[in-house]
């Protein structure tokens, strides 16, 4: 049994690391809510050991990793090195994490699949096709989006997954487009593919320099129209949720896809600073999605009603979003 301690501990990592997420996971039922701080830390107990902006040495960071996979899919003999690479809290997590992932039969595949994204972010600095990428966030997405449905106990996984796995590509990719200076300042990484950048005569060089061209801009306004349409296909599979998490995952979707609007009020601009959401635009989000959502009981006529993102009908024929948010 996952005890109130781990949990705390759990829920104190996202709401330190992971605010925007953290509003939405606060409206998910109870049975569901606190397998998620859970998961969250699980997530961002591997992620820390490569995003740091600290001198680390890679051998050291990949017996972290081995670490946190061994502990995680239960290899007992682990515990010693475990104990050894990581500290009190990071141990809580994964003993936590352990006790779900027997409780919901989480994939092994999906433990492995995540763990060797992580290993990836120490090997691979940028991505030349968005096909590689994709491969990428087969881990650092989509297997996340495996273990959500598990937890929430989805009955018709089958029809739900390709759908999910959409909506968590489309969250990442919305975080590599409003990250991009911080990923190249910080990890020396690039998520813009190599194939959008030569298409616009965007360079590495222009990107460490902070050098917003028309290019730039053109290529961001690609990898937001790609974006979008992963949010579309995402969003079409919330109703397959359970009918307790579908507001949860709809706001979250508000949430992510609202720094497109963000994004574009810059003009494509997400070198000169980072684009971010006041607490008060959340808040106006989570009101207005609450109220649409209390009035339609359909999780896209609300997102198409209050995201920035156009439906497929008006992607469709070319029309702009017909109910842009202000």
């Amino acid at each position: 049994m996952v005890d109130s301690t781990q949990i705390s501990t759990s829920k104190a990592i996202q709401q330190r690391t992971g605010k925007t997420f953290h509003l939405a996971t606060r409206l998910l039922p109870e049975r569901v809510r606190h397998s998620t701080y859970v998961l969250y830390a699980f997530f961002r107990v591997a992620d820390d050991v490569v995003d740091t902006t600290a001198d680390r040495d890679p051998d050291v960071q990949r017996r972290e990793l081995e670490a946190v996979r061994a502990a995680a899919l239960g290899d007992a003999d682990a515990a010693a090195v475990t104990g050894a690479a990581l500290g009190a809290e990071e141990r809580d997590v994964l003993a936590a994490f352990r006790e779900l992932s027997d409780r919901y039969d989480i994939a092994d595949e999906d433990v492995n699949t995540f763990v060797d994204a992580m290993l990836a972010d120490l090997e691979t600095a940028e991505y030349d096709t968005y096909e590689e990428l994709a491969a990428y966030m087969r881990g650092s997405a989509v297997a996340v989006a495996n273990m959500m449905m598990a937890v929430m106990d989805v009955e018709d996984c089958e029809t739900a997954a390709p759908h999910a796995a959409a909506l968590a590509e489309a969250f990442q990719l919305s975080n590599f487009l409003r990250d991009v200076r911080e990923d190249v300042d910080d990890y020396d990484r690039i998520y813009l593919p190599g194939e959008t950048r030569r298409e616009h005569g965007v360079t590495v060089d222009q990107l460490r320099r902070h050098e917003v061209t028309h290019g730039f801009r053109e290529a961001i306004r690609a990898e937001l129209a790609r974006t979008e349409a992963r949010y579309r296909e995402g969003v079409a599979g919330i109703k397959y949720l359970p009918s307790d998490c579908q507001f949860a995952v709809l706001l979250s979707a508000m949430l992510y896809a609202d720094h497109h609007r963000e994004i574009r009020a810059r003009e494509c601009d997400v070198l000169s600073e980072t684009p971010s959401l006041s607490t008060t635009r959340k808040l106006w989000l989570l009101a207005k999605t609450r109220a649409l959502w209390a009035y339609y009981g359909d999780p896209e006529t609300v997102f198409y009603r209050v995201s920035c993102v156009s439906s497929p009908a008006d992607h469709h024929h070319g029309h702009g979003d017909p109910h842009p948010a202000p």
